[in-house]
């Protein structure tokens, strides 16, 4: 059995051999572009590898992320180095229960118009108008001011009385979360975190990696992070990752995936209808096949296998499904629901469409 076999892997077809005899160059040009900015985030982060991957899987997949974890995990200078090591404009945005729409889309002023006397509206530009958004703590401002970053994550737009303004272009929102301290907070609605590509969880560091980040950061330690990266490069570097050809049946597994959090549908698993109030929507296929490109390339392959689907199913669906108090009493969390899922779907191509309950969710 080759290893391609062992792991569920589709085999390359003719169209991903001719990606891969032409795009080599593109595909080096990535993963040096990933191991540079690394390299550069090393300088100031301890550890963390999974989290950067999945940030960086994100920022060449033209997807947002939210970093959820205990405050001291350097969720904030994870993402501003980032930002430093990328030659794009960068705008941090502390939310606070007392932030307005206006404060961060930007309002229009009257003001005279110098040459003809006139008094005349002019759009000021809020810290949306920036590449790389910093969203620190989204949680604590209320639903009014988190449904005005809903057109921008969406349409790269903001829309202010009856004129679109069009965003820049990369445009990444990298927001954060506390997730203990919740008095004064405002839970994001389901609709806003289907626009998040990925949901990180940061979790605490290793015994050596917080010994490293004892001494670093307790001593005279110069951090001097270089811009690795232009937009226009990032731009470039996107549209190689849709180029990467996903097989029919890894585009099948992802659908059975995710069309088995769905409740109450055909040949959806039992232990669905038992744990989960509300399934993913279609979105998450498609950030599940483009974070999948984006992994499949990292990691040196020109075309996508179910193994890169199954890495990014936890981030792509964990802020998608919605356990009920049936799953929270014992103790099921989201994650474990997903891991059940990737346990009970055949990874193999042809176990899918042989499989009775399978073929209730693919004729539904």
């Amino acid at each position: 059995m080759t290893e391609l076999a062992a792991t569920g892997a589709e085999t390359p077809t003719m169209s991903d051999t001719t990606f891969a005899a032409d795009s080599k160059q593109s595909i080096d040009k990535l993963q040096h572009a990933y191991a540079a900015i690394k390299r550069q985030m090393s300088q100031v982060i301890v550890g963390q590898d999974d989290v950067i991957e999945q940030l960086l899987i994100a920022l060449f997949s033209r997807g947002h992320c939210i970093l959820e974890g205990v405050p001291g995990l350097a969720k904030t200078l994870m993402i501003s180095t980032l930002a430093r090591s990328l030659s794009m404009s960068f705008s941090r945005i502390q939310f606070t229960p007392d932030l307005m729409p206006a404060d961060i889309t930007g309002t229009e002023v009257l003001e005279e118009n110098r040459t003809t006397g006139r008094r005349e509206f002019r759009f000021l530009e809020g810290p949306l108008f920036y590449n790389v958004i910093l969203a620190d703590e989204i949680n604590r401002t209320p639903p009014k001011t988190q449904a005005a970053l809903l057109e921008a994550m969406q349409e790269r737009q903001v829309t202010v009385g009856r004129v679109r303004h069009t965003l820049t272009d990369p445009f990444f929102v990298l927001a954060t979360q506390n997730p203990i301290e919740q008095e004064g907070t405002y839970a994001l609605p389901e609709a806003q975190q289907d626009r998040f590509m990925f949901k990180v969880f940061v979790n605490y560091p290793s015994f050596r990696e917080e010994f490293e980040i004892a001494k670093r950061t307790t001593a005279l330690v110069a951090e001097e992070v270089q811009q690795v990266l232009s937009g226009q490069e990032v731009l470039d570097l996107q549209k190689i990752v849709r180029q990467v050809p996903a097989s029919d049946h890894v585009t099948e597994y992802t659908l059975a995936l995710v069309r088995q959090t769905r409740i109450g549908q055909p040949g959806v698993p039992e232990f669905i209808n038992d744990w989960l109030s509300w399934g993913a929507g279609p979105r998450a296929v498609q950030y599940l096949l483009l974070g999948g490109k984006a992994r499949a390339l990292l990691h040196g392959r020109s075309y996508v296998s179910t193994e890169d689907i199954q890495a990014l199913a936890a981030p792509v669906l964990r802020h998608r499904i919605v356990t009920n108090f049936s799953a929270e009493s014992e103790g099921v969390t989201a994650d474990k629901v997903i891991q059940r899922l990737i346990q009970e779907t055949p990874s193999k191509e042809g176990e899918l469409t042989r499989d009775p309950r399978f073929q209730k969710i693919f004729a539904a």
